[in-house]
């Protein structure tokens, strides 16, 4: 019986585990914005209004940009932003056909499990209203890279490097050192990659990024990684090879900008709630891309 109470007790400590990696994982998603509410549709525009105005003030023509998609007391300590994308200042077609210029934002999202998959992901270019209205909380986090580094990312962005970089085979902890899965930060850190060593091979990408980028460690037991994939499709470990499990973060990939001097600066940026209410503006479109 003692022997059955200690094997009871290793399975119920395993399933807590279990519980904790879930939702460590489910607050690295990155899904399109999901009607969270926390902003009303005019503070979306304000917000989203303000942190173009403070870029603009940088002279920023591309920037990255973390949300959070999930309350910060239900998210690890190593954890503050579920979300990134890069901000571009680019031409922007009205619905008059008259063009303008304004930033946009170039995203990864995972499938509805409707539409497509949640292990799939794809590619999608918004407007900074729509990136806003995904995140539950007042702030937001702000990489500007360096101007070399601007004018990099944005001519692999316009290229087919930005779509051939895309791995649409989804995880929620991908690891960023090997190829299997992406998630969103990763798919951004293997932009940078090829924008600082200039090659769209993955192969070197990856090889370059082990022996330059520290990842952040998410704990994580044995039988979270047994049964992680049959408590939630998204959280597939495969590609940690029985390491710990490692994924890119704002964190991480600020400390590697920063100390590399790929970036002229990394900060948070509050909702200023003071600020007058603006008008609703015309919907402009969007290249695609």
């Amino acid at each position: 019986m003692t022997m059955m109470r200690h094997i009871f007790s290793a399975i119920l400590a395993s399933l807590f585990l279990v519980i904790v990696s879930v939702s460590s994982a489910r607050a690295q998603g990155s899904s399109e914005a999901s009607g969270q509410d926390h902003f009303s549709a005019q503070e979306a525009a304000r917000f989203s209004k303000q942190i173009e105005r403070d870029l603009g003030a940088r002279g920023a023509r591309l920037a990255i940009i973390f949300r959070a998609g999930r309350s910060r007391d239900k998210l690890p300590d190593a954890i503050r932003y579920t979300h990134g994308a890069f901000w571009v200042y680019q031409q922007i077609k009205a619905p008059d056909n008259s063009l303008s210029m304004g930033y946009a934002t170039y995203n990864l999202f995972h499938g509805d499990g409707e539409t497509l998959p949640k292990t799939r992901s794809y590619l999608k270019t918004e407007f900074p209203f729509d990136f806003i209205t995904g995140s539950v909380v007042d702030d937001v986090a702000i990489i500007v890279p360096t101007p070399e580094m601007q004018r990099r990312l944005i001519n692999i962005l316009a290229s087919d490097t930005y779509s051939n970089l895309h791995n649409a085979d989804y995880s929620l902890i991908s690891n960023p050192f090997d190829p299997s899965f992406q998630n969103c930060t990763e798919f951004i850190l293997d932009n940078i990659a090829a924008a600082i060593w200039e090659t769209d091979d993955y192969t070197q990408i990856k090889a370059n990024l082990s022996a330059h980028f520290r990842p952040a460690t998410v704990p994580a037991g044995l039988f979270g990684r047994l049964f992680g994939p049959m408590v939630n499709q998204q959280l597939r470990t495969s590609d940690h090879r029985g390491q710990a499990i490692r994924t890119t973060t704002f964190s991480t990939l600020s400390a590697f900008m920063l100390e590399f001097d790929l970036a002229d600066t990394s900060y948070d940026l509050t909702f200023d709630r003071s600020n007058r209410l603006m008008a609703p503006t015309k919907k402009a479109e969007l290249p695609a891309h």
